[in-house]
């Protein structure tokens, strides 16, 4: 039986918590100094909860300069020097509900003559931007300062000045003196369109919208940073010299709207911990619907008795915490890089990555896209890369990390695309003009293997429980080569196969029947004709009504359709050329498959000249759809709009007949209703939307 453990630190853990500071100091000074990080923020995070959790064990090991002793980094000496009258302080972190719990219990412990069940928080978006100082005399701009390492910042005034969002004169009535903090930050919009216009004269770009902001304030000439579309919001108050009747946060926002000072319309005050998780969750689902890029939530005590009672530790207050989202961008071991052979033969290079956490899941393959973004971003096997994964994306490699403590010493050779496919080894061919590569074989395995994947999948003829795996089996097992072999399958026999079942089996056969009654556009997404989407389906769908009438029709006519245009044209004429693919057709036709656009006259506005309208209640509208409807799917919600002859886009415009809202729906979608004056339909009355066709009263 051991002994307990020493409580000293053994020479291996004190040589990793020296190894850990130096990390930190080497990216801190790369991030507030350089503004030239070299890793993503989530592997900082991990770095820095490392060593706070050797320290927490052993405490001989904390050290008054340890990163988790301060705030930011010094100041660069770019720009004078500007000293806090009240420091800035930094934040704690909680990456999941059980550390946001644990802070909860903290504030019962310090708190415990208040119901923290009752407490008001006030839970605001962590906006992804540089934490700015800006300071008003008698109403009137008078300094902007960087938080530094929280006690020392840098004198940005003359940039931050040039900011359209940060006002000069404030609203009265207000102190004499009032110190505002905030977030410079650059909206994605923006942060897009100034990247496409710096490609475009061949100037340098950014890689995101928060080195974005801060390089732009650290330009020695305000005139570059007036020509940056940078912006702002408040979300606190500093120094005060002077009346300020705020008694809360809330009541602080308040007053800085008030006083003409932006403030995030997504801020919300909320009643309880639990009412402030969900208010955590709710924004990260929909983090990507905000203009601005945020990694979390600032939870804060409401009321600002009680802050002053909680205090703050060395460096970060104990009433507030900020709730990280699950990272969008990490660094791990590129292992291999492999090639994937699609339905159409596109040969895909994708990048086999040492398992990691990012995008709320764990991804261990990686998108490269085409040959010649392996050679742009020039990764390697055994390089160190950045994966990205935002939301349901599909994670791709942004690059490799070819500096710092972390880098290879040594990079392997550049990697070469293959020249033989690897499914069938036949030649792989890039055609002339095009930065694809594909296998030229019909009957290539891996293509065969796809086709059917892509027909059974959502959006095509939806058939459920037909996935990848199970579409492999049925190959490997000889009982389907192609789409139309489908329809052939009884539960009987695939009852026997492994992982299956005789309820699976019957399951599977009743979603293949069930297909059957799916409309001529989702079968024309099904054939996986290339260029050929959902939109441009249901456009070809109405204007021919049948697929016999489509089968007759020449590629200038199908290219006059609303929608459709000669590239569309050519490759749907090509596709349905073709003798295999006319014999799948005829098996579809035999195996009762639908092959009629629903509402839709026989020969369409092909064979009667009309206008390509759809008929419906909703011809010609468009229906945004935001958030959760009772008793419809997202897809279900945008389809009933579709059914009515109305489109249902992802994004707000002008041209928006509604936007219906459901539950947790898109901020900025209803933000931008709201400013454009498009109605607004609650959830409840999307039934009367769909019936009349109108706004309900």
């Amino acid at each position: 039986m051991t002994g307990p453990e020493p409580s000293g630190a053994t020479e291996a853990v004190a040589s990793r918590a020296s190894e850990l500071r130096d990390l930190i100091a080497y990216h801190n000074r790369r991030y507030h100094e350089l503004d030239a990080p070299e890793i993503p923020d989530a592997d900082f995070d991990a770095l820095v909860r490392e060593l706070r959790q050797l320290e927490a064990d052993h405490p001989d090991l904390v050290t008054p300069d340890s990163p988790t002793q301060t705030v930011g980094a010094p100041a660069s000496g770019l720009f004078a020097e500007v000293r806090h009258r009240i420091p800035m302080m930094s934040l704690d972190n909680a990456f999941d509900d059980a550390e946001l719990a644990a802070w909860v219990d903290r504030l019962r412990r310090l708190l415990p003559d208040v119901d923290v069940d009752r407490l008001a928080f006030s839970c605001e978006p962590k906006v992804d931007g540089v934490a700015m100082s800006v300071t008003y005399v008698d109403g009137r701009l008078a300094q902007a300062a960087t938080r530094g390492d929280g006690v020392t910042g840098e004198d940005v005034t003359a940039n931050v000045a040039t900011v359209r969002d940060v006002p000069h004169q404030l609203n009265p009535p207000f102190p004499g003196r009032l110190e505002v903090r905030g977030e410079i930050y650059m909206p994605t919009a923006d942060f897009a369109a100034y990247n496409e216009r710096a490609l475009a004269a061949g100037t340098k770009t950014f890689v995101n919208p928060r080195n974005s902001a801060a390089g732009s304030l650290r330009q020695k000439d305000p005139a570059m940073t007036a020509t940056r579309p940078l912006a702002f919001w408040a979300y606190s108050v500093g120094d005060v010299d002077g009346t300020w009747p705020a008694r809360s946060q809330s009541d602080a926002l308040d007053l800085l709207r008030a006083a003409g000072l932006p403030v995030s319309p997504d801020a919300r005050l909320v009643t309880g911990p639990a009412t402030a998780v969900a208010r955590c969750r709710e924004l990260a689902e929909h983090r990507h619907d905000l203009p601005y890029e945020i990694d979390g939530v600032v939870v804060k005590v409401d009321d600002l008795a009680l802050q002053r009672r909680l205090g703050t530790t060395s460096r970060a207050p104990r009433w507030a915490i900020a709730f990280k989202f699950p990272p969008e961008e990490r660094t791990t071991r590129l292992l291999d890089i492999q090639v994937s052979i699609g339905r159409t033969g596109r040969a895909t290079p994708f990048a086999a990555l040492q398992p990691v956490f990012v995008g709320g899941s764990t991804v261990g393959l990686a998108t490269l896209h085409n040959e010649d973004q392996v050679r742009l971003k020039d990764v390697r096997p055994g390089d160190l890369v950045i994966v990205h994964k935002a939301g349901d994306v599909i994670p791709e490699v942004v690059g490799p990390v070819t500096t710092g403590p972390e880098a290879p010493k040594k990079r392997r050779p550049p990697w070469r695309f293959p020249k033989a496919c690897p499914s069938c080894g036949q030649p792989l061919v890039r055609l002339e003009g095009e930065s694809d590569t594909y296998c030229t074989n019909i009957d290539c395995p891996a293509q065969r293997e796809q086709r059917i994947v892509h027909f059974a999948s959502r959006s095509a003829m939806d058939i459920e429980g037909l996935g990848e795996e199970r579409v492999r089996q049925l190959i490997r097992e000889g009982l389907a080569t192609d789409p139309a072999d489908l329809y052939l399958l009884q539960a009987g026999p695939l009852a026997g196969l492994e992982r299956m079942g005789e309820l699976s089996a019957a399951n599977l056969v009743a979603g293949i029947d069930a297909s059957r009654v799916q409309p001529l556009n989702r079968l024309l997404v099904a054939l996986g004709i290339r260029h050929l989407g959902p939109t441009g389906a249901r456009a070809l769908a109405r204007a021919v009504g049948t697929l016999d009438t489509l089968l007759g029709a020449d590629a200038a006519t199908l290219a006059a359709v609303d929608g459709i245009g000669p590239v569309i044209a050519d490759a749907v004429v090509t596709f349905l050329a073709s003798p295999v693919n006319r014999t799948v057709l005829d098996r579809l036709r035999a195996a009762g498959v639908n092959t009629a656009e629903p509402g839709v006259p026989e020969g369409g506005v092909l064979a009667t000249g009309e206008p390509a309208e759809p008929a419906g209640v909703l011809a010609g509208k468009s229906v945004v759809v935001t958030g959760t409807v009772p008793g419809y799917t997202r897809e279900e919600a945008e389809q009933a709009v579709v059914d009515r002859g109305g489109k249902s886009p992802g994004s707000v415009s002008k041209k928006t007949f509604a936007v219906v809202v459901g539950d947790a729906p898109g901020a900025a979608k209803t933000s931008k209703a709201e400013a454009l004056g498009i109605p607004v339909v609650d959830a409840a009355r999307f039934g009367e939307l769909l019936e009349t066709g109108q706004i309900p009263g």
